[in-house]
């Protein structure tokens, strides 16, 4: 790609998405659920390029050159390494234009619970903060979240995720066996609350497992 046809984007958006980027990091460390190295978040500057976390960085001591801008095909438009995850944000940019924030957590609720759960999706109803996710107005409905393999090829992980949303919706969220969890949002602020509803729903369904087990 060369310097005449990479797509613009506003630095001073940079910047301050690398600073929001920053702080969440901060908080989702603190929460035990980005531990070391793993996660990786990001933000949408425009319809072109996004914000994303560089590879191999600790999330509690992010800083604002630990964030670089990539394009909509993954490649770093700044300084930095994008994640090797990088093309399971972009999936979601570029088949939503009103998505414009991604996490994606390592929690050990997550973890756990993705890698002992049979089905291909977990569902839950009846659950009063099933209402934290967007367009969800009652605990009488259906969350779903699809649960995929684990994958070190992300091209082929990407093409199933959007695969399945063809098919099934976009929903809110999905989870990677024994790896962690991807949820989005129109920012990071209504990202981060879908995040942690999801963290507590699961968290009850576990704990709902170890009451049921005989």
């Amino acid at each position: 790609m060369t310097a005449s046809n990479k797509p613009a984007f506003n630095k001073a958006d940079f910047q301050k998405a690398a600073e929001e980027l920053c702080r969440y990091g901060r908080i989702l460390y603190g929460n035990n659920w980005s531990p070391a190295t793993s996660s990786n978040y990001s933000v949408r500057l425009n319809d072109d390029v996004c914000a994303l976390t560089s590879s191999g960085k600790h999330k509690g001591e992010l800083t604002p050159e630990d964030i670089l801008a990539v394009n909509m095909q993954g490649e770093p438009l700044s300084e930095g390494r994008p994640s090797a995850e990088t093309g399971l944000h972009t999936q979601l940019y570029r088949r939503d234009h009103h998505i414009g924030a991604v996490l994606h957590t390592h929690s050990p609720t997550v973890v756990l619970l993705s890698q002992i759960w049979k089905d291909d999706a977990l569902s839950m109803t009846g659950w009063e903060l099933q209402k934290a996710f967007a367009g969800e107005t009652t605990h009488e409905g259906t969350v779903t979240f699809p649960i995929f393999p684990n994958d070190q090829d992300i091209d082929r992980l990407a093409g199933q995720v959007e695969q399945h949303m063809q098919q099934h919706g976009q929903g809110h969220a999905y989870l990677i066996r024994g790896h962690g969890v991807y949820t989005w949002g129109k920012d990071l602020a209504e990202c981060y609350r879908h995040l942690e509803a999801i963290e507590h729903l699961l968290g009850y369904q576990l704990e709902l497992l170890k009451i049921r087990q005989p």
